[in-house]
């Protein structure tokens, strides 16, 4: 499948998941237009803008899941999203105000700006490893990890994780 002439959109492009959806993309011909927080940043962009193709096929846009409407010259012209933007952090003190809360509040952002858009016709939303990381049960090698694998509200909560897994059960 060629993405030749078609134009995608990948937020939280610097992220591990989304470095990879990006470079996909490229390989495969789509012209990508990446957000990031600090796009001046080389030392955080620099993996984006050495893939194959970036040079010809890869915009860089400064994004902040917080600010209302940030998103939307990156999603212009776009026909694909690809919502990948999330905070994590590993040492949270209030992990609805740190992690839930700008969660939803960013998804919703991106979202009402796609609706601004009706060339887009498709939006992939990820999820995160918190969603099926807390759950009980062992991960071996052996163990494919999916959707019958979703974290356990209650184990989080007993572990103070209570992370994402409430936005991406119930969002």
């Amino acid at each position: 499948m060629s993405g030749a002439g078609k134009v995608v959109a990948v937020t939280g492009a610097s992220g591990y998941i989304a470095s990879w959806i990006v470079k996909l993309l490229l390989q495969r011909g789509y012209t990508v237009k990446a957000s990031v927080r600090e796009p001046n940043e080389s030392r955080k962009t620099a993996h984006l803008t050495s893939l194959d193709g970036a040079k010809e096929r890869l915009q860089l846009f400064k994004a902040n899941l917080l600010e209302e409407g940030s998103f939307e010259s990156c999603l212009e012209g776009c026909e694909g999203v690809f919502h990948t933007a999330s905070p994590f952090y590993h040492d949270i003190k209030d992990p609805q105000a740190e992690l839930l809360d700008p969660a939803i509040k960013g998804t919703l952002n991106v979202l009402n700006s796609v609706a601004k858009f009706p060339s887009i016709k498709r939006v992939v939303l990820t999820s995160s490893i918190a969603a099926v990381a807390y759950n009980g049960k062992p991960r071996t090698p052996d163990v494919v990890v999916d959707e019958t694998w979703f974290s356990d509200p209650n184990l989080c909560k007993e572990s103070q994780v209570r992370m994402l897994v409430s936005f991406f059960m119930f969002f």
